[in-house]
């Protein structure tokens, strides 16, 4: 399959258009389910042809860096990451090389677009009403679209995530169905406060899963065991972006991680 695309200044906007509304229909379509608690599962994101391309363009190993939050605690006794990122927006990804920019850049703004971020709230609306309110659906959502991978020894414990957080994402990128069994767990708290697990994401090509953040969306992910090369998927977080505190420390996250990625890129 040919692997190159050309986004020419003049049928970008066409193309992260047409992109959005693909993803935000596979956003109408997936199945909504209440247990463990209200999420989504995901199935066909993206095109075939442009899931292809993604997977023919992954960055080099040099061009993601660490991930910090919960995963630096399970980095190995080496000091190796086992979970690093990329943030898919346009200053960070200016870097890779002219294909690879294209392709990424393409499917970062498509997560980022309005029409992505209205289909995640309209599908995940009883879960945000609960949190939110009536006027859950003019809660501000800041996206912020990452490419992670995680390599054998990652690992996180059962979480709910922090409250900065509105709507958590994950889209698996698998080559194949061979890893299947590496998926997301999700975990019913009871009342003596245990967390068993409830039910496990199938981490399968072109697949994911979506969630409103609540005190009721405990999530972990077992040790990536030795038969696993790469765990690759994108993480799109809303961030509640709500008030002028949320509104200055979602964009001044950005730019500081932007400075940061500027200065590895300038050492030799």
């Amino acid at each position: 399959m040919d692997q190159t695309l050309e986004l020419k200044p003049g049928n970008r906007r066409l193309a992260v258009g047409n992109l959005s509304d693909f993803v935000a229909k596979a956003v109408e379509a997936a199945p909504l389910f209440d247990k463990p608690f209200t999420h989504l599962v995901l199935d066909h994101v993206f095109p075939d042809d442009v899931y292809a391309r993604m997977l023919g363009n992954m960055p080099e190993a040099r061009d993601y860096r660490p991930m910090h939050g919960r995963s630096k605690g399970h980095d190995l006794e080496d000091g190796t990451h086992t979970r690093v990122k990329i943030d898919l927006f346009p200053e960070y990804i200016r870097h890779l090389p002219l294909q690879k920019h294209a392709v990424w850049d393409l499917v970062g703004r498509a997560l980022c677009s309005p029409t992505v971020k209205e289909a995640f709230v309209r599908r995940l609306a009883p879960a945000l009403e609960r949190r939110f309110g009536h006027g859950y659906a003019k809660v501000g959502m800041y996206p912020i679209p990452i490419l992670t991978r995680d390599i054998p020894g990652y690992l996180i414990t059962p979480h709910t995530d922090t409250r900065w957080k509105g709507i958590t994402v994950q889209l698996y990128l698998p080559r194949d169905s061979s890893t299947t069994h590496i998926g997301t767990i999700f975990h019913e708290k009871l009342p003596d406060g245990s967390l068993p697990k409830v039910k496990r994401m199938q981490f399968a090509p072109n697949t994911g899963y979506a969630f409103a953040v609540g005190t009721d969306t405990w999530h972990s992910a077992d040790a990536v065991g030795p038969e696993v090369r790469t765990r690759d998927s994108i993480l799109l977080t809303y961030f509640v972006d709500a008030g002028v505190l949320r509104f200055f420390r979602n964009r001044g996250k950005r730019f500081g991680n932007f400075v940061l990625s500027e200065l590895r890129n300038r050492l030799p």
